[in-house]
C-alpha cells in the first residue's frame, strides 16, 4: 500500500492533494472526469495554496517580518488560508469580507484569531468595495502586507509550480483537459499555463457562472456579465494580472441549478460533501469532455478543482429555507 511520507512542519500539508475519479459524471461526459481534491488542504479549500504562495512571496521580498500583518479582501476561503499560514509564521491577520458570504466562513476567520472587517457588497469601482477597503486598511496599519490576491501574481505562481505538475505527475501525463471556474483566475490561469508547459494540446477552458463577465470576454471579446449566480468566490468582471495571459482555449457558461444539480448528485451518489463553485466546475468538465469526445475520440481525461467543503455552506446551500429564498431547487432529503 502506498503511503504518504511524513511532513517536516504544518504548511507541508498544504498542495499534493488527492485525485479522484468521478463516476457520475465521467458516465455523463462519456470520459473520465476527475477531480482535485483541494477540501483536503488544511484550510479546506483551494485558496490554501495562493495564500501559501502569497505570503512566501512577501517574505521573500521583506515586505513582511517578524510581527506583522497580513491583511486581505475575500471572499472568505482566502482569509481562512492566510489566517492559518499566518498563524502558523507568527502574523496577525485582517480580513474583509462582503457581509452577504457563508455564515460559516465569518465563524470559522473569527476562531482562527483573525480580525475580521464585514463590509456591505458592491461593485469592483465603488471604492467601499471589499479589495479597496482591504488595500487601505494595509497602508494604514503598521508593519502589514496587503495580498492583493486578485493581482499578485504569487496566485497563480501556486498553481504553476504546484497544482499543475501534481496532476500531470497523477495522471502520468495523460491529461487531455482542465476546466474551473475564476474568482481570482490564480487557479484557472496559473495550472493552465503549468500544464500546458508539458503538453500545449491539453484544452483549457473556462467554467463562469451566471453574473459574471469573462464568459462573453472568451467568446466575443467582451467583458458583459449576464444573469447571476448565488456561488461564493467566483465570478469576475475584469482581466485580474492573474488572468492576464492565460491560455483559455474554449469556456462554458453553467447555471446555478445545473451546479446544484451536480452538487446532489455528487453527494447522494459518491458521498462527496462540496460546495457550488464545485459543483459548476464539474459541469463545465462535464460539458468539457462532451466537447473532447466529439473532436477526438474517446478516452478523454478531464480534470476540475473541488474547490472547497460543503460544510461550508451548512446555513446557505444546504439549508431549505435559503435556498427557497433564492428560488433554487431544495435537495430532497431537506424537504
Amino acid at each position: 500500500m502506498n503511503q504518504l511520507p511524513p511532513r517536516e512542519k504544518t504548511l507541508d500539508l498544504i498542495g499534493n492533494t488527492p485525485l479522484v475519479l468521478l463516476k457520475g459524471p465521467s458516465e455523463a461526459a462519456g470520459c473520465e472526469i476527475w477531480g482535485k481534491c483541494e477540501f483536503a488542504n488544511p484550510g479546506a479549500s483551494v485558496k490554501d495554496r495562493a495564500a501559501l504562495w502569497i505570503v512566501n512571496d512577501a517574505e521573500a521580498r521583506g515586505e513582511l517580518g517578524p510581527g506583522g500583518t497580513v491583511v486581505e479582501g475575500t471572499a472568505g476561503n482566502t482569509g481562512i488560508g492566510i489566517a492559518l499560514v499566518a498563524n502558523a509564521k507568527g502574523y496577525k491577520t485582517i480580513i474583509v469580507m462582503p457581509d452577504n458570504q457563508s455564515k460559516e466562513k465569518m465563524d470559522t476567520l473569527r476562531a482562527l484569531g483573525a480580525e475580521l472587517v464585514l463590509v456591505p457588497p458592491t461593485k469592483f469601482a465603488d471604492p467601499n468595495h471589499f479589495v479597496h477597503t482591504s488595500r487601505r486598511l494595509a497602508e494604514e496599519t503598521e508593519g502589514a502586507v496587503w495580498a492583493n490576491q486578485f493581482d499578485n501574481v504569487a496566485n497563480r505562481r501556486a498553481h504553476i509550480e504546484g497544482t499543475a505538475p501534481e496532476i500531470w505527475e497523477q495522471l502520468e501525463g495523460r491529461v487531455d483537459g482542465f476546466t474551473c471556474a475564476v474568482g481570482t483566475g490564480g487557479t484557472l490561469a496559473g495550472t493552465g499555463m503549468g500544464l500546458k508547459a508539458f503538453d500545449e494540446k491539453i484544452q483549457i477552458a473556462l467554467t463562469d457562472p451566471h453574473g459574471a463577465a469573462l464568459y462573453n470576454y472568451y467568446a466575443n471579446g467582451e467583458l458583459k456579465a449576464e444573469g447571476s449566480s448565488v456561488a461564493e468566490g467566483i465570478g469576475q468582471g475584469r482581466i485580474t494580472a492573474n488572468l492576464e495571459g492565460a491560455p483559455i482555449d474554449t469556456q462554458f457558461r453553467i447555471s446555478d441549478e445545473e451546479g446544484m444539480e451536480w452538487v446532489a448528485r455528487l453527494l447522494r451518489e459518491e458521498g462527496l460533501c462540496l460546495g457550488l463553485s464545485s459543483g459548476i466546475n464539474v459541469a463545465g468538465a462535464v460539458a468539457l469532455g462532451k466537447e473532447l469526445g466529439q473532436n477526438g475520440g474517446g478516452g478523454k481525461r478531464v480534470v476540475t478543482i473541488l474547490c472547497d467543503t460543503g460544510f461550508r455552506y451548512l446555513s446557505s446551500l444546504y439549508n431549505a429555507e435559503w435556498l427557497q429564498s433564492k428560488k433554487l431547487p431544495v435537495f430532497d432529503w431537506l424537504r
